[in-house]
């Protein structure tokens, strides 16, 4: 059996003695995980990789379904209104002009403003908290739609459901790389960020389902915000008492599995496993012009997104089909986009590469739009619904693999959740670009929109490749100064707090 060594100091049991094969001796601490002594005194520790298959399996089975449900939640509660404008929202708040796009467009103001200050929070009282009171708060939020009257009121709450749903996708991801090595995060984060696209359809089935009710004491469309919003509250208890604190604390795993998750964090996720937030050392993070670059990607990738997650229905709607249908051919490509997420983000793991990955979803992104401007819809409409789900294809994969992608070269956890914290919301913030480029003036064709977001795409695709050009650059550079190859693999992110200034550090590209 093949062993991983990790150098840490832990207490020995003299009872239980194993033997390695060159005859040292391997003895086994109070907790029950395998120990050899080294030369200078120090223990290794010995993880075993059938025990690391069985220990993620418990984290799979435990942690991401819930992570995964919350966020279906969370993506219903954000992105309802593009159905519920499908049946009469419009008509029913007395909506005039682009009131629709200015109650889009205002969620992502306190977006962007709050993101940072609730990841800190998160850092600081621990996402297993933190997420479940955020998402009791965008819960209430989306149930008190169900009351509203006019633009005022709508306007209101979708700046707290801003404010309320901010942090929530960057602390998943920052709470994930506390549970699971570099090389593991991209499907886990895919499994989970697969329940944007699922909800995306789901929500297509549920408005056409809603929608067939027939109600005379209040308009349909407001079911949809009852349902959604009682579903999310009744959760968010759920995952309050549910949720661990962190890997070390997981009340589900035995002493010596708790071991091994903290000695996964120290060799191949954090310099300080659980360290305590520092403002000044965090935001050390913008000394380095990779995260600039970072940012600047993140915003080309926040208008094909948003635009995909806004207004797929507006655009599957120039096939010609009726309300309820078209909220129905919503759901294939929401479901496709999953699918392809998956498939490479599996792939990336596989790989261990990073940014072709992120290439290849602009790419789709980018094609989708042309495809479909270029066409005549009307009378090339398999080719048009086709163009639909290259454009799914190309929003969710990206926006996955770029946070994987710039998490797996941060060591240090508070400038981990800094920049993901940023991030995030800024491509989130983009969405107040997408929401006043899809005019109704410009319906059904939408032809500004779509050349401007195809744009944004290939913008994202050439930064994308000059960043992953410039990572296989600066390892060479880094290999040649030392005289030999030194994968990424190869060293432990404990001596990589302060990132590409220590001389050992190798990008994870």
């Amino acid at each position: 059996m093949e062993y991983d060594k990790v150098s840490q100091e832990s207490p020995m049991s003299d009872e239980k003695q194993l033997a390695t094969e060159d005859g040292k001796a391997i003895e086994i601490n109070d907790s029950g995980v395998p120990v050899i002594t080294a030369a200078d005194g120090n223990a290794l520790t010995i993880i075993s990789p059938a025990a690391e298959r069985a220990l993620t399996r418990k984290f799979d089975l435990r942690i991401l379904p819930v992570l995964a449900i919350m966020y279906l939640f969370n993506s219903l509660d954000k992105s309802n209104l593009g159905n519920a404008k499908t049946h009469g929202l419009e008509k029913t708040l007395g909506l005039k002009g682009s009131q629709y796009n200015t109650i889009l467009s205002v969620f992502f103001v306190p977006y962007v403003l709050t993101a940072p200050f609730l990841g800190i929070l998160g850092k600081q009282y621990g996402p297993n908290r933190v997420l479940p009171l955020m998402m009791f708060t965008f819960g209430l939020c989306t149930l008190m739609v169900t009351a509203v009257m006019n633009f005022a009121g709508i306007m209101t709450l979708r700046w707290f459901l801003g404010m309320s749903e901010s942090a929530f996708f960057p602390l998943v991801i920052y709470y994930q790389t506390t549970f699971y090595r570099r090389g593991e995060l991209a499907r886990r984060l895919a499994i989970f960020y697969a329940a944007q696209s699922i909800a995306s359809a789901f929500g297509g089935l549920l408005a056409f389902g809603v929608f067939q009710i027939e109600s005379d004491t209040i308009a349909e469309w407001r079911y949809l915000f009852i349902i959604e919003g009682v579903c999310t509250i009744l959760f968010s208890f759920f995952a309050f008492f549910y949720l661990p604190h962190s890997a070390a604390t997981a009340k589900f795993l035995s002493p010596a599995e708790k071991e091994l998750a903290y000695y996964r964090m120290q060799v191949d996720s954090s310099s300080v496993v659980n360290e305590k937030f520092n403002f000044r050392e965090s935001f050390k993070i913008f000394k380095e012009w990779t995260s600039w670059m970072i940012l600047a990607i993140e915003i080309c990738l926040g208008v094909p997104l948003q635009s995909v997650q806004l207004f797929l229905p507006q655009i599957v709607a120039r096939l010609g089909y009726g309300a309820v249908k078209t909220n129905l051919y919503t759901v294939a490509p929401n479901i496709s986009g999953a699918v392809m997420l998956l498939i490479l983000a599996f792939a990336s793991d596989f790989t261990r590469w990073r940014f072709p990955f992120v290439a290849l979803g602009f790419l789709f992104t980018f094609l989708g739009m042309i495809v479909y401007l270029g066409i005549d819809v009307e009378n090339q409409l398999q080719v048009a619904y086709f163009a639909t789900f290259m454009m799914t294809w190309g929003t969710s994969a990206p926006s996955v693999l770029l946070d994987v992608w710039y998490n797996n070269n941060i060591a240090h956890e508070g400038r981990r959740v800094v920049l993901t914290s940023i991030g995030v919301p800024l491509a989130n913030l983009m969405g107040v670009v997408s929401s006043n480029i899809f005019q109704n003036k410009d319906a059904p064709k939408y032809i500004p929109a779509l050349a401007t977001t195809a744009a944004f795409g290939a913008m994202g695709l050439a930064l994308t490749l000059i960043l992953g050009a410039f990572m296989i650059f600066d390892n060479g550079r880094r290999n040649k100064k030392v005289g030999r190859k030194i994968d990424v693999k190869d060293i432990p992110t404990e001596r990589l707090r302060d990132g590409p200034r220590v001389e050992e550090f190798r990008w994870f590209y």
